[in-house]
């Protein structure tokens, strides 16, 4: 009996350490989860960093005015464009090719006739001067941007908002929405500030090497603070996207909201799993039937088509300087390399067009603008380095490890090149408090739908000011 008495007292002691082992095992596991909750709400910001991108050594005290800049032209300069276009060896296009094998010789031989005879540059020179316009040094470089304050009704609050461009974009893609923005009939309405990324456009180059989307979002940072706003609203897609978001990364403090109309995402065990499951269960993924509708007929060929339309990519992430030898030596050959990116980004089936459907979404005189801020600032060279310094660390930049905690707008257009659904959005941005599936429109949003486009940033920027 006695034997038995302490077997029982043993399994009671053993009974009792295992029930503390167990509670003790369960409060750690919950204290440890809400250390991470805790830890993965914190805001975190990456580096702000310095930088010098100018000609020689960094001067001891740094030039801040801010100058009036006019674009300008002249007779010499439109005679030489002129006798380039006469001088321009066509290729003969393959019978049926459209635009699948690129820019159609055929309608690229209309649009020489069109730029030689009919566009006035002078023309758009001066509604291009229409805004105001100015430049000032920062890290060494001479950054141009566009300023137009609000002209604000009674009752109306003014807030701050910087557009950024991406490629092969420029300045002139927000020329349609700058109206729609800064002259509003709500209870909101924005003054603007819209810079040319460094290399692309009036922007100066930079002289060195290493010049990323780091180092424009700083850029753009100290502008902001030289303009004399503390905080401030961004807007971007494409490299637009990028920038704006890193701002959003190094000062969150200052950026009251990030709206985008691309996101950049890498992939993930959640990525994957939509792509595997969320054809057939949308639901377990995240995903709605729009998601579903928007994402397949893309992610289903999407390796064929990125071999079909990323090459300029591979070119540009790797050896840009050889192949911007011949396009900042020909407006034609400028012109089929710019404007093929406008067909194919606005809308995939356009391949199958004589003319690319170019002038389905644009006019040709907003095309060749675009085309002469390139050619008359002979800036596609170092425009196209920006993908060089930025893809060349692949995901080892530090941006691709922090979260936004920003409050954050996506406009998902239907004819983007890529749609990220919302459930993938919120991997990297934490704070989403709008995205709309926008009903029409691609890649070149402010361009195509500026109306759409601003309609959304004006709901979004409400949102968030309530």
């Amino acid at each position: 009996m006695e034997t038995l008495q302490v077997l029982r007292d043993a399994f009671h002691e053993l009974d009792a350490a295992w029930c503390r082992m167990v509670i003790g095992s369960a409060v750690a596991a919950v204290g440890i989860l809400a250390y991470l909750l805790v830890r993965r709400r914190q805001v975190k910001t990456i580096p702000l960093g310095d930088g010098w991108w100018g000609e020689g050594e960094q001067p001891a005290q740094e030039d801040r005015e801010i100058h009036p800049f006019e674009v300008k032209t002249s007779d010499e300069e439109i005679q030489d464009l002129h006798q380039r276009i006469d001088r321009m060896r066509y290729t003969k296009p393959l019978k049926d090719s459209k635009f699948h094998y690129g820019f159609n010789s055929n309608y690229l031989k209309q649009v020489a006739s069109y730029w030689r005879h009919q566009f006035d540059w002078k023309k758009q020179v001066a509604m291009l001067n229409k805004y105001p316009h100015f430049k000032t040094n920062i890290e060494g470089l001479d950054v141009h941007f566009v300023h137009v304050r609000a002209r604000p009704r009674p009752n109306q609050k003014v807030i701050p908002l910087m557009l950024v461009h991406g490629w092969p974009g420029c300045f002139f893609e927000f020329y349609k929405i700058l109206p729609l923005l800064t002259e509003g009939t709500q209870s909101i309405v924005f003054e603007v500030v819209c810079p040319s990324i460094p290399g692309f456009g009036y922007s100066e180059a930079p002289h060195k090497q290493g010049f990323s989307s780091l180092d424009a979002a700083r850029i753009f940072l100290k502008l902001m603070e030289r303009l004399g706003f503390s905080q401030f609203y961004l807007q971007g897609g494409d490299f637009g996207s990028m920038v704006t978001t890193n701002m959003a990364q190094m000062k969150p403090e200052c950026v009251k909201g990030l709206h985008l109309n691309m996101l950049n995402l890498s992939g993930g065990f959640k990525v994957l799993m939509s792509l595997l499951f969320g054809r057939y269960l949308p639901f377990l993924v995240g995903l709605t039937k729009e998601d579903v509708q928007r994402m397949f007929p893309f992610y289903d060929k999407c390796i064929s088509v990125m071999l079909q339309e990323g090459g300029y990519l591979f070119i540009q992430a790797t050896k840009p300087d050889t192949v911007g030898c011949g396009v900042n030596d020909s407006p034609l050959g400028l012109a089929a390399y710019i404007l093929e990116k406008f067909s194919t980004a606005t809308n995939l089936e356009y391949r199958d067009l004589e003319d690319g459907g170019l002038e389905r979404k644009f006019s040709l005189d907003d095309l060749l603008t675009v085309i002469m801020i390139y050619w008359s600032s002979a800036s596609i060279v170092s425009s196209m380095r920006f993908y060089k310094e930025n893809l060349k660390s692949g995901g080892k930049r530090i941006d691709a490890k922090v979260g936004i905690y920003v409050p954050t707008g996506v406009a998902a257009f239907p004819n983007e090149v890529t749609h990220i659904p919302k459930s993938w959005a919120q991997i990297r941005f934490r704070d989403i408090r709008s995205y709309t599936f926008m009903t029409s429109g691609g890649h070149f949003a402010a361009m195509e739908e500026p109306q759409l486009l601003a309609n959304d940033v004006y709901q979004f920027v409400q949102k968030v000011e309530k």
